[in-house]
């Protein structure tokens, strides 16, 4: 008596590697992740807002004027560095639609322009701290001052970075019409960098 095993599960598609991703959310995994990671570094800059706010307000020796005479805060230099800021943000918007469109020099061109502005406004926020006129020991004004404007540069260091990734990249030809993520993110990381500062700049150096 002739036996041959059949073999199990015939004629059934062979599966191989993890199963497939399952997606509830009709925003891409990527972007969510993204947009939850930002959602954190609210939470951080809230935690330096409470700081800054407890200095200044409730605090019982807060002092009257902000800042305490006689230091200033250099406004107009910050005023023309946040517009340089939010300029950078409407060159990234630029450089993610022309990638759509695959018009590639128009994308490169954006994002040069981004990096080069983000790069000046860093630039200018280290000269301003050489020539301020004071440093982290001359009070608690100064060290909530330089710690939120600290935090933010750092992030603005960040997004430096992830702009010049996109950039060789671009220039080595990884993104296309249909590819693009890898710009749409570092651009969504990089446009809350720029809102964060209005909402520093404002907070700190306006009111």
């Amino acid at each position: 008596m002739s036996t041959h095993a059949e073999p199990m599960h015939a004629g059934h598609d062979e599966h191989h590697g993890p199963p497939t991703a399952n997606q509830s959310s009709r925003v891409d995994a990527r972007t969510l992740g993204m947009l939850l990671f930002i959602g954190s570094e609210i939470m951080l800059f809230g935690s330096f807002f409470a700081a800054y706010f407890f200095v200044r307000v409730a605090n019982p020796s807060a002092p009257a004027e902000w800042p305490p005479p006689p230091y200033e805060f250099p406004v107009f230099v910050a005023g023309v560095n946040t517009c340089i800021l939010v300029t950078s943000s409407f060159t990234m918007h630029w450089a993610l639609q022309s990638i759509k469109r695959g018009e590639r020099a128009a994308f490169l061109s954006g994002m040069v322009l981004t990096f080069l502005m983000g790069l000046a406004f860093l630039c200018t926020q280290v000269i301003e701290y050489l020539n301020v006129g004071f440093n982290t020991g001359s009070g608690a004004f100064a060290s909530v001052f330089f710690g939120l404007t600290g935090l933010h540069g750092a992030h603005v260091a960040v997004g430096l970075s992830l702009l010049l990734m996109v950039i060789i990249r671009g220039f080595r030809g990884h993104f296309s019409p249909e590819h693009h993520h890898g710009v749409e993110l570092p651009g969504i990381y990089w446009h809350f960098v720029d809102v964060m500062w209005i909402v520093v700049y404002t907070t700190v150096y306006l009111l």
